[in-house]
């Protein structure tokens, strides 16, 4: 299996410590290796050939981060066009290099999973599945509480009840709250992580009956006789920005799915960051030195310079210290940190 690791990201969910120069798979948020890192771990257990899709702006850090590959198994996007011409761009370049038949499964680096067997063992039922019905195989993840924040799979019928593959009957948006508690009380649903497992024939000739105008992309490109060129690039660069689940996962004429064996955090908040790390008893995570606590709870504090933090008496706070900026937060309220990142760019102006 051929693993394509989307390392893209406006780094604006996570400030101070993402910026939109240095994305939130490129930090270190568990553990000592960074997102993206761990994520190229995963992927090489899946196959022996791993390609990573970035932007030209954060290219150097990428390669920088993964010594181990060579510069063949850099793709990188002249520019951000939206994650659906980004795969198109890598099945253009795997078209030209490797077997069309061959299974490539799309991943994401800044996604935390810590069940490496579940991982992989999902991804070659996918694989498997997607090969024998000739369609593009999903993999959603078990929702464990009434989140409003990603999207959800509506499964149907069982392919393989042993295994976890389901058809898929519909896609929903993010829903509100009283929504998502019904999509979780019905066992139908499944979280939408954007994991998608096909050949670039599958994907390609899917395209051709479900979304013409991303085929017609992908031609255009694949004429073009040299991706390094000039040509290329602008002929990218005229591209418009389009997102993959509309405009062709939620086209698609049939597609599988896969119930996911494996646990997964999408970190797009402080809260889940909190989430995904070791806390002590008190529920409270620290990470950097000089930090000095009294009397706090559920409290995540992190100090990446070396002047002195001190927190006395709260709860259900962030505070988070870089060279970047200082964020003081309710952690129940960090995901408005976006908001205030807007703030910041336009007050730059």
């Amino acid at each position: 299996m051929i693993t394509v690791i989307i390392a893209g990201g406006s780094g604006t969910r996570l400030w101070p410590l993402s910026t939109s120069e240095y994305p939130k798979h490129l930090l270190q948020l568990v553990g000592e290796r960074t997102m993206l890192q761990t994520t190229y771990d995963r992927a090489a257990k899946l196959g022996e050939t791993v390609y990573v899709i970035t932007e030209a702006g954060h290219a150097h850090h990428v390669k920088e981060q993964l010594p181990e590959l060579g510069a063949d198994a850099f793709i990188i996007e002249p520019g951000r066009r939206g994650t659906a011409n980004c795969i198109i761009m890598a099945l253009d370049v795997i078209s030209r290099r490797h077997d069309r038949e061959e299974p490539v499964a799309f991943i994401h680096a800044d996604h935390q999973v810590r069940d490496i067997d579940g991982f992989q063992r999902s991804f070659k039922i996918a694989a498997e599945m997607a090969a024998r019905r000739s369609e593009i195989c999903l993999i959603g993840i078990e929702p464990t509480f009434a989140a409003t924040g990603f999207g959800y799979i509506e499964r149907d019928d069982s392919l393989d009840e042993e295994a976890g593959v389901y058809n898929v009957l519909s896609f929903k948006e993010k829903p509100d709250f009283k929504t998502a508690t019904k999509y979780l009380k019905s066992g139908r649903y499944l979280w939408n992580c954007g994991y998608f497992v096909g050949s670039v024939k599958i994907f390609i000739d899917e395209m051709a009956k479900s979304a013409p105008g991303l085929k017609a992309t992908y031609d255009t490109l694949n004429q073009i006789q040299d991706a390094n060129g000039s040509e290329y690039k602008d002929t990218y660069l005229a591209l418009g920005n389009e997102v993959i689940d509309t405009a062709l996962i939620e086209k698609a004429s049939s597609l599988a799915v896969v119930a996911a064996s494996f646990d997964w955090v999408d970190i797009g908040s402080f809260k889940d960051l909190h989430e995904a790390n070791v806390s002590d008893e008190q529920g409270n995570h620290l990470r950097g030195e000089m930090i000095f606590g009294d009397e706090i709870e559920n409290a995540y504090v992190r100090n990446d310079e070396e002047k002195p933090i001190v927190v006395i008496g709260l709860d259900n706070i962030v505070v988070v210290n870089t060279p970047n900026g200082i964020l003081v937060a309710r952690k129940d309220l960090s995901q408005k940190v976006k908001d205030a990142v807007a703030k910041i760019n336009e007050a730059k102006k």
